[in-house]
């Protein structure tokens, strides 16, 4: 009874810290002693092991999903550094216009993130972007800051077939599918996942519009908005689409070879290609953003004078995300190891429950527990994931449904990407919260659990 109250009490400590501003690694830290301590785990074996070296430790994580974490920050800062993304942002708006700013927003996030720029990359280059949007549509900043989570943290992030999200590489690696595992599934869920959100969204904005309620500057937003850049002074949006395309082509070409009949894994020349693609789902999307991150600085002259000095500011921009995200694995690998959450384990799986509706509510349990989508797959894949293969569900299906679950109760209050987006924006909970709440929490629970009723249908 007492390890189950330290659970959920070390659970409501850290989301009540993530709101009051406590750092993440502080907040990890003392919530997994909270929970050691309720569950009669040793101390020292809680911190020095099972939070950083334990099989779902920390640094053990963080090990193994650095190298995709440090590419897709570099290519992410290329992108920022050259104005491409700008140059991508601003044809957008220029296509649909500042009336449709909530659809500029997320569809640029949306290409982003699909192209292999991670979500805190995105959220430094789109907020400079969109204060002048955000000024001249006079749109409430928590109404921009909620689209910005919806196309960079939603679909983009779980649902989408072929995207490199860490989310996908870390099913891929864990089942022995590809990043197109269960396609259509992931595109149903896309498809709820922006009707529904940006339904949503819009509907706000006409009620704010009738409330009075508008664009109110902050300290923050002219500087901000001066590290966009001149208008047209980055490259064409052709030319700046083609790192992006270039990262979907490599992570794609395995898959069309296959589907194509021109190779198979295990023969010589393609087939290889193909194996090695399989084999290492970590390490060939990492390569694709690589090849693309060297591509860009070719097509784009203004990189060629300060290459170095950007792709070392890529690399710091890769330090905090994985270790943000580490930090919460690391408390949720001192949380497995309770008899609290063994006793979890054993009632999901046994409770009369559909095996889909099953994996759904355990992935979304973890991930709200630890408040990271990433790092509830990850705990997920390692601890249940085998028994629902035993019961006859097949990898592909498991695959996406649980990437989509994962990005549900992930973001809640005390999820490090929710916290960063509104410091970066300038905003409180308060403020902003419930709008990223129906976004990002709501709407992928109604998304994953259409997929669901789909799947039992046909």
């Amino acid at each position: 009874m007492l390890g189950n109250v330290g659970l959920l009490a070390g659970l409501l400590l850290l989301i009540v810290m993530a709101l009051r501003g406590v750092n993440i690694f502080i907040a990890a830290l003392l919530c997994a002693m909270l929970v050691a301590l309720s569950n009669g785990l040793r101390v020292p074996q809680a911190l020095l092991e099972y939070f950083p070296f334990g099989p779902l430790g920390a640094f053990t994580f963080a090990g193994k999903f650095f190298v995709l974490f440090l590419c897709g920050a570099v290519f992410g800062k290329v992108m920022a550094a050259s104005q491409a993304a700008s140059s991508i942002a601003q044809a957008i708006t220029r296509s649909l216009g500042t009336r449709r700013t909530l659809w500029v927003t997320m569809l640029v996030c949306a290409v982003l993130t699909y192209g292999g720029v991670v979500v805190f990359v995105v959220i430094f280059t789109m907020y400079p972007l969109g204060i002048g949007l955000m000024r001249q549509a006079n749109l409430p900043k928590r109404l921009f800051c909620a689209a910005t989570a919806l196309g960079a943290g939603t679909f983009t992030m779980t649902a989408l077939p072929g995207t490199p999200s860490i989310h996908n590489v870390i099913a891929a690696s864990a089942l022995g599918t590809d990043l197109f595992a269960g396609a259509w599934i992931g595109v149903a869920a896309s498809v709820l996942m922006v009707g529904l959100g940006m339904a949503y969204l819009q509907r706000e904005w006409r009620l704010a519009r009738e409330g009075g309620e508008g664009f109110e500057a902050g300290a923050q937003d002219l500087r901000m908005e001066q590290l966009a850049g001149a208008p047209g002074s980055g490259p064409g949006w052709g030319l700046a689409l083609v790192p992006i395309l270039l990262v979907l082509g490599i992570i794609m070409l395995p898959r069309v070879l296959l589907l194509s009949g021109l190779s198979s894994p295990g023969t010589a020349g393609l087939g290889q290609l193909v194996g090695f693609s399989q084999q290492q789902p970590i390490l060939w999307p990492s390569l694709a953003l690589v090849i693309a991150t060297a591509v860009a600085v070719l097509l784009f002259p203004g990189l060629r004078r300060n290459t170095v000095a950007v792709l070392g500011q890529g690399a710091d921009d890769a330090i905090m995300p994985l270790l943000n995200t580490a930090a919460v694995i690391g408390f949720g690998g001192v949380v497995t190891q309770t008899a609290g959450f063994s006793q979890f384990a054993q009632w999901v799986l046994a409770v009369d429950l559909p095996p889909l509706l099953s994996i759904f509510v355990s992935v979304s349990v973890v991930s709200g527990i630890v408040g990271s989508s990433s790092g509830g797959l990850q705990i997920f894949m390692q601890t249940l994931a085998p028994k629902y293969l035993d019961m006859g569900v097949e990898p592909e299906v498991l695959h996406r449904i649980a990437n989509i679950a994962a990005g549900g109760l992930d973001s809640l209050p005390h999820c490090g990407a929710v916290i960063a987006m509104l410091m970066i924006m300038g905003l409180t909970h308060r403020q902003a919260y419930k709008d990223i709440f129906v976004v990002t929490v709501l709407v992928p629970v109604v998304a994953v659990l259409g997929c669901i009723a789909l799947l039992s249908v046909f």
